[in-house]
């Protein structure tokens, strides 16, 4: 697993060991930064179900101007401050432990672009967005990472569906503001 792209390209990143770990491949970490290579710089990034971090520190490494990573894990966390400390990042990165649900209940800060890939099959997606999309901003991206096969809604709240990627086994769904269509 490495940084793709930005001022950090090339970074090896590490990856939470076990069973449940499930990182993005390159090729979906690279067809996904595609489709929002205009929208990164200056943006305010949230990397829920974060992991090792690596979406979030490909963001940072892009331009993003901050990212906030949740996770559950103690473990993943941990990952994910030592990913972005060796990155460059430690600045603009604020690492969060805790459940990802949880977080979007008590969350007072905006969004620009979101990146949710949670276990999969366990409506956790369903769960997360409508909580989410009240902190999205007037431009806001999410960026859905499934299970193939899951339909997920044409809406929730503000957020329209732009359109559904299919990666293999991978499906990539994402959503934006109906004046942020490209």
């Amino acid at each position: 697993m490495r940084v793709i792209t930005g001022s950090a390209r090339g970074r090896r990143l590490k990856s939470p060991e076990g069973r449940d770990v499930r990182p993005t491949t390159d090729k979906v970490k690279e067809a996904i930064f595609s489709i929002i290579q205009f929208d990164i710089e200056g943006s305010a990034v949230l990397d829920l179900f974060s992991g090792s971090g690596q979406m979030g520190v490909e963001a940072l490494s892009r331009g993003a101007k901050s990212c906030v990573f949740v996770d559950s894990s103690h473990a993943s966390v941990g990952i994910t401050k030592e990913n972005a400390a060796a990155a460059g990042f430690r600045s603009d990165a604020t690492v969060v432990t805790a459940d990802s649900i949880s977080y979007l209940r008590m969350c007072r800060s905006r969004f620009d672009i979101a990146f949710l890939d949670p276990p999969y099959e366990k409506g956790l997606i369903e769960e997360a967005m409508p909580l989410l999309c009240k902190l999205m901003s007037d431009r806001g991206i999410v960026i859905c990472e499934h299970e193939k096969g899951l339909v997920l809604p044409e809406k929730f709240g503000s957020l329209e569906l732009h359109r559904t990627y299919k990666y293999g086994k991978v499906e990539v769904t994402v959503y934006r503001t109906p004046d942020n269509e490209e």
